[in-house]
Protein backbone atom coordinates (compact mmCIF):
# COMPACT_ATOMS: atom_id res chain seq x y z
CA UNK A 1 0.00 0.00 0.00
CA UNK A 2 1.73 3.28 -0.98
CA UNK A 3 -0.77 5.94 -2.53
CA UNK A 4 -1.77 9.74 -2.11
CA UNK A 5 -5.02 9.65 -0.41
CA UNK A 6 -6.18 13.63 0.51
CA UNK A 7 -8.57 12.75 3.32
CA UNK A 8 -6.91 14.61 5.96
CA UNK A 9 -6.17 17.61 3.59
CA UNK A 10 -2.21 17.84 4.82
CA UNK A 11 0.74 16.03 2.85
CA UNK A 12 2.04 14.45 6.16
CA UNK A 13 -1.03 13.17 7.68
CA UNK A 14 -2.22 11.44 4.26
CA UNK A 15 0.92 10.08 3.27
CA UNK A 16 0.80 8.23 6.31
CA UNK A 17 -2.71 7.24 5.31
CA UNK A 18 -1.65 5.83 2.26
CA UNK A 19 0.85 3.89 3.20
CA UNK A 20 -0.13 2.36 6.51
CA UNK A 21 -2.94 -0.21 6.17
CA UNK A 22 -3.59 0.32 10.10
CA UNK A 23 -3.56 4.44 10.06
CA UNK A 24 -6.48 3.79 7.35
CA UNK A 25 -8.12 2.08 9.58
CA UNK A 26 -7.82 3.77 12.44
CA UNK A 27 -8.85 6.99 10.53
CA UNK A 28 -11.86 5.62 9.61
CA UNK A 29 -12.48 4.57 13.11
CA UNK A 30 -12.12 7.99 13.80
CA UNK A 31 -14.67 9.13 11.47
CA UNK A 32 -17.45 10.24 13.31
CA UNK A 33 -18.87 13.23 14.84
CA UNK A 34 -15.89 15.07 14.15
CA UNK A 35 -14.87 17.03 10.75
CA UNK A 36 -13.58 14.00 8.28
CA UNK A 37 -10.21 16.20 8.27
CA UNK A 38 -9.76 15.87 11.63
CA UNK A 39 -10.34 12.26 12.17
CA UNK A 40 -8.05 11.32 9.22
CA UNK A 41 -5.52 13.74 10.58
CA UNK A 42 -5.98 11.65 14.03
CA UNK A 43 -3.36 8.71 12.99
CA UNK A 44 -0.57 10.94 12.28
CA UNK A 45 -1.30 13.04 15.49
CA UNK A 46 -1.35 9.78 17.62
CA UNK A 47 2.63 8.60 15.91
CA UNK A 48 4.33 11.53 16.25
CA UNK A 49 2.63 11.90 19.94
CA UNK A 50 3.95 7.66 19.84
CA UNK A 51 7.69 9.85 18.90
CA UNK A 52 6.73 6.97 15.63
CA UNK A 53 6.42 7.61 11.68
CA UNK A 54 3.90 4.71 11.48
CA UNK A 55 1.23 2.94 14.23
CA UNK A 56 2.03 -0.33 15.85
CA UNK A 57 -0.57 -2.57 16.79
CA UNK A 58 1.00 -4.58 19.24
CA UNK A 59 2.58 -1.36 20.79
CA UNK A 60 -0.50 0.20 21.19
CA UNK A 61 -2.83 -2.88 22.76
CA UNK A 62 -0.40 -3.40 25.39
CA UNK A 63 -0.09 0.21 26.47
CA UNK A 64 -2.47 0.86 29.47
CA UNK A 65 -5.52 1.85 28.92
CA UNK A 66 -5.04 5.46 30.95
CA UNK A 67 -1.73 6.40 29.08
CA UNK A 68 -3.43 5.84 25.70
CA UNK A 69 -6.12 7.90 26.32
CA UNK A 70 -3.90 10.72 27.50
CA UNK A 71 -1.92 10.19 24.19
CA UNK A 72 -5.43 11.22 22.32
CA UNK A 73 -7.15 14.15 24.31
CA UNK A 74 -3.53 16.21 24.99
CA UNK A 75 -4.40 19.25 23.67
CA UNK A 76 -5.57 19.69 20.35
CA UNK A 77 -7.34 16.60 20.85
CA UNK A 78 -7.08 14.00 18.44
CA UNK A 79 -11.24 13.54 18.44
CA UNK A 80 -14.07 14.92 20.09
CA UNK A 81 -14.82 11.96 22.31
CA UNK A 82 -10.83 11.14 23.32
CA UNK A 83 -11.48 9.13 26.20
CA UNK A 84 -13.85 6.42 24.46
CA UNK A 85 -12.14 6.46 21.08
CA UNK A 86 -8.80 5.52 22.87
CA UNK A 87 -10.69 2.56 24.35
CA UNK A 88 -12.32 1.70 20.47
CA UNK A 89 -8.63 2.06 18.52
CA UNK A 90 -6.71 -0.13 21.53
CA UNK A 91 -9.85 -2.72 20.84
CA UNK A 92 -9.63 -2.91 17.53
CA UNK A 93 -5.49 -3.03 17.83
CA UNK A 94 -6.27 -6.01 20.58
CA UNK A 95 -8.58 -7.81 17.67
CA UNK A 96 -5.73 -6.79 14.96
CA UNK A 97 -2.97 -8.88 17.20
CA UNK A 98 -4.99 -11.64 17.81
CA UNK A 99 -6.52 -11.99 14.93
CA UNK A 100 -3.96 -10.98 12.31
CA UNK A 101 -0.65 -10.76 14.09
CA UNK A 102 -1.05 -7.04 14.22
CA UNK A 103 -1.32 -6.87 10.49
CA UNK A 104 -4.21 -4.30 9.38
CA UNK A 105 -3.65 -5.44 5.42
CA UNK A 106 -4.48 -8.66 6.36
CA UNK A 107 -7.92 -7.95 6.75
CA UNK A 108 -7.95 -7.85 2.86
CA UNK A 109 -4.91 -9.03 1.94
CA UNK A 110 -6.40 -12.85 0.84
CA UNK A 111 -10.21 -12.24 1.14
CA UNK A 112 -11.56 -14.45 -1.87
CA UNK A 113 -15.22 -11.79 -2.48
CA UNK A 114 -15.69 -8.13 -1.74
CA UNK A 115 -18.77 -9.82 0.55
CA UNK A 116 -16.03 -11.81 2.72
CA UNK A 117 -13.90 -8.32 2.65
CA UNK A 118 -17.30 -6.69 4.29
CA UNK A 119 -18.48 -9.37 6.66
CA UNK A 120 -14.21 -9.15 8.07
CA UNK A 121 -14.55 -5.30 8.32
CA UNK A 122 -18.47 -5.68 9.71
CA UNK A 123 -16.35 -7.62 12.62
CA UNK A 124 -13.64 -5.38 13.31
CA UNK A 125 -14.49 -3.79 16.96
CA UNK A 126 -16.25 -0.20 16.10
CA UNK A 127 -17.02 -0.97 12.61
CA UNK A 128 -21.24 -1.12 11.90
CA UNK A 129 -22.49 -2.05 8.07
CA UNK A 130 -21.90 1.39 6.72
CA UNK A 131 -18.58 2.54 8.06
CA UNK A 132 -17.72 -1.05 6.70
CA UNK A 133 -19.18 -0.63 3.22
CA UNK A 134 -17.37 3.03 3.14
CA UNK A 135 -14.13 1.12 3.89
CA UNK A 136 -14.64 -1.15 1.32
CA UNK A 137 -15.32 1.62 -1.33
CA UNK A 138 -12.16 3.32 -0.13
CA UNK A 139 -10.08 -0.21 -0.58
CA UNK A 140 -11.91 -0.79 -3.91
CA UNK A 141 -11.68 2.55 -5.36
CA UNK A 142 -8.50 4.12 -4.31
CA UNK A 143 -6.29 1.57 -2.48
CA UNK A 144 -6.50 -1.13 -5.27
CA UNK A 145 -7.86 -4.02 -3.48
CA UNK A 146 -10.84 -5.34 -5.53
CA UNK A 147 -11.56 -8.82 -4.64
CA UNK A 148 -14.75 -10.34 -6.80
CA UNK A 149 -18.26 -8.42 -6.00
CA UNK A 150 -16.46 -5.66 -4.25
CA UNK A 151 -18.43 -2.24 -5.67
CA UNK A 152 -22.02 -4.65 -4.75
CA UNK A 153 -20.72 -5.53 -1.24
CA UNK A 154 -20.13 -1.74 -0.87
CA UNK A 155 -23.34 -1.07 -1.71
CA UNK A 156 -24.03 2.07 -2.77
CA UNK A 157 -20.77 3.51 -1.69
CA UNK A 158 -19.09 1.17 -4.57
CA UNK A 159 -20.94 2.82 -7.01
CA UNK A 160 -18.22 4.53 -9.82
CA UNK A 161 -18.55 8.64 -9.58
CA UNK A 162 -20.81 8.51 -6.49
CA UNK A 163 -19.54 11.14 -4.52
CA UNK A 164 -21.26 9.76 -1.46
CA UNK A 165 -18.47 9.27 1.27
CA UNK A 166 -14.66 9.75 2.05
CA UNK A 167 -14.24 6.91 -0.98
CA UNK A 168 -14.30 9.76 -3.63
CA UNK A 169 -12.72 12.20 -2.02
CA UNK A 170 -9.27 13.04 -4.33
CA UNK A 171 -8.51 16.88 -3.62
CA UNK A 172 -10.45 19.60 -2.75
CA UNK A 173 -13.27 19.29 -5.53
CA UNK A 174 -14.23 15.97 -4.82
CA UNK A 175 -14.40 16.69 -0.89
CA UNK A 176 -16.72 19.60 -2.14
CA UNK A 177 -19.11 16.84 -3.74
CA UNK A 178 -19.06 14.93 -1.06
CA UNK A 179 -19.98 17.43 1.36
CA UNK A 180 -23.13 18.93 -1.07
CA UNK A 181 -24.10 14.98 -1.24
CA UNK A 182 -23.63 14.87 2.68
CA UNK A 183 -25.93 18.33 3.27
CA UNK A 184 -28.27 17.05 0.43
CA UNK A 185 -28.99 13.62 2.53
CA UNK A 186 -29.39 15.71 5.99
CA UNK A 187 -31.77 17.53 4.69
CA UNK A 188 -33.98 15.19 2.80
CA UNK A 189 -33.77 13.24 6.50
CA UNK A 190 -35.09 16.80 8.39
CA UNK A 191 -37.80 16.76 5.48
CA UNK A 192 -38.85 13.49 6.12
CA UNK A 193 -38.98 14.03 9.88
CA UNK A 194 -40.69 17.12 10.00
CA UNK A 195 -43.41 15.70 7.41
CA UNK A 196 -43.71 12.46 9.49
CA UNK A 197 -44.05 14.62 13.14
Amino acid sequence: MDVTLHLAQDPEADALLGRSPLAALVGMLLDQQVPMEWAFKGPSTIAGRLGADDLDAHEIAAMSPESFAGILSTKPAVHRYPGSMAKRIQQLCEYLVEHYDGDASGVWKDAGTGRELLARLEALPGFGRQKAQIFLALLGKQLGVQPEGWREAAGAYGEPDSFRSVADIRGPESLAKVRAHKQEMKAAAKAKKQSAG
